[in-house]
């Protein structure tokens, strides 16, 4: 790998089971590109079906006396990984954006996203209460909660590093053991994290990682294996719902962050600046690659022009190449077919009668990259308002009146993120209850943080991911009658 670490040992190449760093059984390897350049940045061990079982069995040992402890000391293991986490930012951004693409600024910022969840739970690991509740004569009726057991966790490639540890904390806070499986274009940050896990005092069992290229073998394994009490996964609503069928059998929780297919909603009375650089924000972050960016712009035809010009000059001031580069601002698309498809979407809107104000091609850097792209004259029938695109395309609708826009809004299977640019209080409040979607931003779209229940509706997903409703996906809630008294 031609990128330097100040800490070269957090580049593994290795499954990590019951605390120790292990080549899959069958000896097989898989290739981890640089999607900006094409460079093998490594050949990581590849885990089945048998490996997969032991890490869960380990899990289950470890679980026995990690849920022992009293919350506070769980807590102090947790404070110690997210102090390691900072203390590695800098080569866990290069790791991040060599397999990612993510501009270093933005793999920076996942780092300390990341880390935030570790730090949150700690705390709020330490907040699990139940409950006496009313009772006659001689009972008393209490409520207590219990760590729900062994956690399978599946996570995406978008955000390699945020999206474990918003899994692994609270798991972890109140007394679960979790065994994980990172996506295989973007498992290096995953087993960085885990080196440092084992760093911070997480005993061996308590959290492995799984790199494999068969998601399949991996997955299905977690799903069907009765140990398992718990299936966490953040990707696309297809293989959402496949899990959620291989879970049915054994009856498990699951907790579903799946597709997006987000709304900005401008109105005429918008902050037309603040409007614009929060839909630039929201598209274009992470090249677009991600399940809240926005995928259909909807302005309201009396500002429908000046939106689109202002937004189209500053979408022409991206700098686009590899990550690693000084002043880059947008990265690459993660593979060659994930490109094909983001164009597919605009010839087929082409066909259909938009126009192209700006991008619509395959950049001359090569075939990752994709230019970033501004599309008027879009229609609700085309491809790119009912499907999720996950490139740096945005399409621009237009509407008149604000039943319009919550109905295009809303149609839609998805329903995880939406936001609204008004100064009005009284829409505000209509159309944040209007829409159907978990999460709204008015006059913002950097809504995500520690602190707030992340999730989604309709086929977005179920359960919350952060804040003090992140435990309860963990947690299973055990009544005790207690009478003679």
């Amino acid at each position: 790998m031609n990128i330097q670490l100040n800490d070269n040992s957090l580049l593994k190449n290795q499954a990590y089971i019951d605390g120790h760093w292990v080549d899959g059984d069958s000896g097989s390897t898989f290739e981890v590109l640089n999607p900006a350049t094409g460079e093998v940045l490594a050949n990581v061990s590849s885990v089945g079906v048998t490996e997969t079982k032991r890490a869960i069995t380990a899990a289950q040992v470890a679980m026995e006396s990690w849920k022992a402890l009293d919350a506070k000391a769980r807590s102090q293991v947790l404070e110690q990984w997210h102090q390691l986490i900072l203390d590695n930012q800098e080569d866990l951004a290069i790791l991040m954006t060599a397999e990612q693409g993510k501009p270093l600024a933005e793999s920076r910022g996942e780092v300390l996203y990341g880390a935030s969840f570790l730090k949150w739970f700690a705390e709020e690991g330490k907040r699990v209460y139940g409950d006496v509740l009313p009772s006659s004569n001689d009972r008393r009726s209490i409520v207590i909660k219990q760590p729900v057991g062994v956690v399978g966790a599946i996570t995406p490639w978008n955000f390699p590093n945020a999206m474990i540890t918003r899994k692994a904390g609270p798991a972890l806070a109140v007394g679960c053991a979790i065994v994980l499986k990172p996506a295989a274009e973007t498992p290096l940050s995953a087993l960085a994290l885990a080196d440092l896990a084992e760093r911070a005092g997480v005993p061996a069992g308590l959290f492995s990682v799984l790199p494999s290229r068969s998601a399949a073998e991996v997955g299905g394994e977690m799903t069907s294996n009765p140990t398992v009490k718990k299936v966490t996964f953040t990707g696309s609503t297809a293989v959402g719902k496949l899990l959620m069928k291989q879970c049915a059998d054994t009856v498990k929780r699951t907790s579903m962050e799946l597709g997006g297919n987000a709304p900005v909603i401008i109105f005429d009375d918008a902050d037309l600046d603040k409007a614009v650089a929060g839909a630039l924000a929201s598209k274009y972050r992470n090249a677009g690659q991600t399940c809240i960016c926005a995928n259909r712009l909807l302005v309201q035809e009396g500002i429908y022009d000046a939106f689109v010009e202002k937004f189209s000059a500053a979408v022409q001031q991206f700098h686009m190449g590899n990550g690693l580069e000084n002043g880059v601002n947008l990265g690459p698309i993660i593979t060659e077919k994930a490109v094909a498809d983001i164009h597919q979407k605009v010839e087929a809107a082409i066909e259909d009668g938009a126009t192209v104000v700006t991008g619509g091609k395959v950049s001359e850097l090569g075939p990752h990259f994709y230019e970033p792209t501004v599309i008027t004259n879009a229609t609700p029938d085309m491809r790119l308002f009912k499907e999720e695109i996950f490139g740096p395309v945005a399409p621009v609708f237009k509407f008149s009146t604000e039943q319009e826009a919550i109905s295009l809004a809303n149609n839609t299977e998805f329903g995880l993120a939406s936001y609204i640019y008004t100064q009005d209080i009284g829409r505000i409040w209509r159309v944040s209850e209007g829409v159907d979607y978990g999460m709204v931003g008015v006059n913002e779209t950097a809504i995500s943080s520690e602190i707030i229940p992340f999730g989604g509706v309709k086929e977005s997903g179920q359960g919350r991911e952060g804040s003090k409703y992140g435990l309860d996906d963990y947690l299973e809630t055990k009544y005790i009658c207690m009478g003679g008294i």
